[in-house]
């Protein structure tokens, strides 16, 4: 186990779980949330044992969002009363490693799936659709609140729920900040599965885990690597991709393996080499 002051990381290889560990706030994201992920995801990309990260809340909830009172001060130039370009500037450049805070999540190598329970809200709600794959409790509750508090959403939600969702409903979501519960979530596909309360969401995040992991390695994180260069790209762009992705992996000896365990009638156990 690793030590963070808002996270807290335990690695099961080939399994990482990264739990949200502020309960006792609802885990707003205090400055500390919004350092952390950088090195904790930097870590796992680089961590050969671990083929898939479940991201995870501690308490009664995913997350509250930001932790509006707690970021004041790493934010000050909001409150300047003087609001010229200089400041501007400044905020500019502050709002940027916030954004990493979520894009780290993309730009790991190994699949990400967030399990959610109880409020998924602001921060929260960009966190869990920078993951590959979403799953909640039937107890969870999602909302793009920004627009609610006064602010635009500015450190990715905009840009990749339309991907999930569809323009239609991500400008409902964004307009209202409106809850939705767990059963509309997955009717807009926001959502892979609902399970039934906390526990069945661990567990059957983990199952998910476990499957993604008995893959090979090589071949699961090059889809991760082809499927996110084909956002805003032409088919044809993905498909000049995808080749040389392939071309660049093949042969392998996870192919090796896999062609001598289905010749002997065996499960295969891939090294991703």
């Amino acid at each position: 186990m690793d030590a963070y002051e808002f996270y807290e990381v335990v690695k099961k290889p080939p399994i990482a779980w990264v739990y949200l560990n502020r309960p006792d706030k609802k885990n707003a994201m205090n400055p500390p949330a919004w350092k952390e992920s950088l090195p904790i995801f930097k870590d796992l990309d680089a961590d050969a044992e671990i083929r898939v990260v479940i991201i995870a809340g501690k308490g009664p909830c995913f997350s509250a969002g930001i932790d509006l009172m707690g970021m004041a001060s790493e934010l000050s130039e909001l409150m300047e009363p003087n609001q010229k370009g200089g400041v501007k500037w400044r905020l500019i450049n502050k709002i940027r490693p916030l954004q990493d805070t979520m894009s780290c999540i993309e730009w790991c190598r190994k699949p990400v799936i967030a399990a959610i329970h109880g409020y998924c809200i602001g921060a929260g709600l960009d966190m869990a659709t920078a993951c590959d794959i979403r799953l909640c409790a039937s107890d969870a509750q999602f909302s793009l609140k920004e627009a609610a508090v006064g602010f635009v959403a500015d450190v990715g939600v905009l840009q990749r729920i339309p991907l999930i969702v569809g323009q239609g409903v991500a400008r409902e979501l964004a307009y209202t900040a409106k809850l939705i519960d767990a059963k509309r979530a997955k009717e807009v596909l926001l959502i892979n599965e609902i399970f039934e309360d906390y526990d069945a969401l661990m567990a059957g995040a983990e199952a998910m885990a476990n499957e993604i992991a008995a893959n090979s390695p090589l071949a699961v994180q090059a889809s991760k690597d082809v499927l996110n260069y084909g956002i805003g790209k032409s088919i044809d762009d993905g498909l000049r991709y995808v080749a040389s992705i392939s071309s660049n992996i093949i042969p392998s000896d996870d192919l090796m393996e896999a062609i001598a365990a289905f010749s002997e009638k065996r499960k295969p156990q891939f090294k991703g080499e």
